[in-house]
């Protein structure tokens, strides 16, 4: 029992990328990360995002995957970690061939840190 546990733990970890890391790859000059806001929320309404991400909502997400680079991770990231929009565009990625990963903790927590952000 407690190696069945391990071993969905350490899945579901692994779909999760840190904030930090994300962050420091930012830095570098050829980040293999490419974060994308996926909130379904019109700009008045989301006011900010991440300093760089690139909007595609996840409703529209499906209709736009020929536009991505799959030579590039994908970092997906909604309000907060609880809500499922990060989970769908996160599955639809792996299901279409990409590396992708959902950014833990959501924008709720990159804020919460007081990490770059942009207004929209």
């Amino acid at each position: 029992m407690q190696t069945s546990k391990i071993e969905l733990l350490k899945t579901f970890l692994s779909l999760y990328i840190s904030h930090h890391k994300v962050l420091k790859s930012q830095q570098e000059e050829n980040s293999p990360y490419i974060l994308l806001d996926v909130r379904n929320a019109p700009p008045e309404i989301k006011k900010d995002k991440i300093l760089g991400s690139i909007e595609i909502p996840a409703k529209d997400l499906e209709s736009q995957l020929d536009t991505l680079d799959k030579s590039k991770t994908y970092v997906v990231y909604d309000w907060t970690g609880g809500t499922i929009l990060g989970k769908e565009a996160l599955l639809l990625l792996l299901s279409a061939g990409f590396e992708a990963y959902e950014l833990a903790g959501a924008l709720e927590g990159w804020k919460g840190m007081n990490l770059p952000l942009e207004e929209i």
